[in-house]
């Protein structure tokens, strides 16, 4: 997903790297034999398993993915998604990267590429997770606790809204349709996720209709035909 339309080669999306590839800024040049690198990468993945404190592995993903260079681009932002694994298993707040000067991570991945220092990185790591956690902890505040049914049913839900907006169903093959896939939970829950999917749909806008995969045509046919069915 992070690499998807970034890459020359649409099939080396999601693959280990196959070519040779260079780092801006540094003479540091990555692994260049395709089994080598995949060898490496076993390895990597194999070390960070063993790693038993969360902060420690996820500092572990920032810091060899990028030195590694497993696939052909887009390789710093799958580990700074990759450091939040274990912290988000782990019950802590996430990592954000938000507020972190460009020039400052650069320099700190350059001193591991150019020196195998770890330093500045570090503290680059520990001073992004403190401000994280700070604002997390404020935004969990002004927040209420998430739906346990929408969570539990979130992959039904979510599956239902996606298939009568990008079929653009009429109403009444909508209301049959969410019938049906409500069948095949418990019954004690039908009635609450037919209510979950309808509450949904009601609630699609132009601001958060990509969160079902929804291209923007479909949204829009979806609606001009809801829409006709009202003033009808």
């Amino acid at each position: 997903m992070l690499s998807n339309n970034l890459l020359a080669n649409r099939a080396a999306s999601g693959r280990l790297r196959q070519i040779a590839v260079g780092i801006g800024q540094t003479v540091y040049l990555p692994l260049e034999i395709p089994q080598q690198i995949e060898e490496m990468f076993e390895v990597l993945l194999a070390k960070a398993d063993d790693i038993q404190n969360p902060f420690e592995q996820a500092f572990f993903a920032m810091t060899h993915l990028p030195y590694l260079q497993p696939f052909e681009d887009v390789n710093k932002r799958v580990s700074r998604l990759a450091a939040n694994i274990p912290l988000i298993k782990s019950n802590l707040a996430p990592l954000s990267f938000i507020d972190v000067p460009k020039d400052v991570y650069t320099k700190g991945l350059l001193g591991i590429y150019e020196l195998n220092r770890v330093e500045l990185f570090k503290d680059v790591f520990m001073w992004a997770y403190e401000r994280s956690a700070a604002q997390y902890a404020a935004i969990r505040q002004t927040l209420g606790d998430p739906d346990p049914f929408r969570l539990k049913y979130r992959v039904a839900i979510k599956d239902a809204v996606t298939e009568i907006v990008s079929g653009a169903l009429p109403k009444k093959t909508a209301a049959e349709l969410i019938r049906l896939k409500a069948e095949n939970i418990p019954e004690s829950d039908q009635a609450k996720f037919i209510e979950a999917v309808e509450t949904e749909l009601l609630s699609l806008h132009d601001g958060n209709f990509a969160r079902y995969w929804i291209r923007p045509s479909e949204f829009r046919h979806w609606k001009q035909v809801w829409d006709k069915q009202e003033l009808n």
